[in-house]
């Protein structure tokens, strides 16, 4: 008798056979770490486009003083002097009093922190006015740290609270400021917090790495205030 197909009591088919397991998926690749681009070593100072002449001051400013004008940057319809530290008195003189110029307001002076850039970390900006001509023009200037900017307080009376703010902030120097302290933080606040290097934490981190100089620094300033 031909074999017959074997049904369950209730007469249905046999179920098919169970499937294999779908494969394992494979792991997960770890996620790729992108690492920071590295710091720029300095501002592009672009300079003016061939279709936008150089200022009369500006020529004339080169003319008087060869050589103190080291390159010459625009950037959104302002005008950049950048000049060398050695003449930077000579160029703040000139703007000021030049009858073509007369730069007789110092709306701020401020820094930039690059200390990816190679000796000269800093730069030192001063932002000039001329009530006369109703036209603005920045100078700039470079110093390392540990070096000194000349002061220019004495071209621009107001230079000397602004002096005193990136002193304050940056840890700059300035040859010659009447009266070069903090403005901003107490006198014995530790570092300058404007600085990229400054912890993020601010001074207690310092202070917990060595509190016993934390506290002798404290100790010889409430000495001072005594005496």
């Amino acid at each position: 008798m031909a074999d017959t197909e074997k049904t369950d009591p209730a007469g249905a088919p046999p179920a098919a056979p169970v499937a294999q397991a779908a494969a394992a998926k494979p792991a997960a690749a770890a996620p790729k770490v992108e690492k920071a681009p590295p710091p720029p070593p300095g501002p592009p100072d672009p300079p003016p486009p061939a279709d936008v002449p150089v200022p009369a001051f500006i020529q004339a400013l080169q003319a008087a003083l060869p050589g103190a004008v080291t390159q010459l940057a625009y950037w959104v319809g302002d005008w950049t002097v950048i000049v060398a530290a050695p003449r930077l008195l000579d160029v703040a003189r000139y703007l000021r009093d030049e009858s073509g110029a007369r730069f007789d307001y110092c709306s701020d002076v401020t820094a930039v922190d690059w200390p990816a850039r190679a000796g000269e970390r800093f730069d030192v900006v001063y932002c000039l006015y001329s009530t006369g001509l109703r036209t603005r023009v920045r100078i700039k200037t470079r110093v390392a740290d540990g070096d000194a900017v000349p002061s220019v307080s004495g071209i621009w009376a107001a230079a000397n609270w602004l002096e005193r703010e990136v002193w304050d902030m940056f840890g700059i120097r300035f040859a010659g400021h009447p009266d070069l302290r903090r403005i901003l933080m107490p006198e014995e606040w530790q570092g300058h917090p404007q600085r990229k290097d400054y912890p993020l934490e601010g001074p207690g981190e310092l202070i917990l790495e060595d509190p016993e100089e934390w506290l002798k620094l404290r100790q010889s300033f409430n000495e001072a205030e005594i005496e």
